[in-house]
């Protein structure tokens, strides 16, 4: 929603340290991450109107935005239930 930060330290809160671990040290997780900022990027731009492309282009990028963070917050969990990041 406009306004709203969708910054995955915000989406998830209570994985703050294991995002900043993650980053540096799964070239996987770190390669979402970046895909998920730079397309979340782009939808803020697009709510603040600074960008003003096709209903359908922005409604095909908040579903790529939220793909991305199924598959982060799934990488989230198991390392969470495991306890380690390897």
């Amino acid at each position: 929603m406009l306004g709203e930060s969708h910054d995955l330290f915000h989406e998830f809160p209570e994985y703050q340290d294991r995002i900043a671990e993650l980053k540096t040290a799964d070239p996987k997780f770190a390669e979402l991450f970046a895909q998920y900022h730079v397309i979340n990027d782009e939808v803020e731009r697009i709510e603040l109107q600074i960008e003003t492309p096709s209903d359908m282009y922005t409604e095909t990028l908040k579903k790529r935005r939220l793909h991305l963070k199924d598959e982060i917050y799934a990488i989230l969990r198991k390392v969470a239930r495991a306890g380690t990041l390897a």
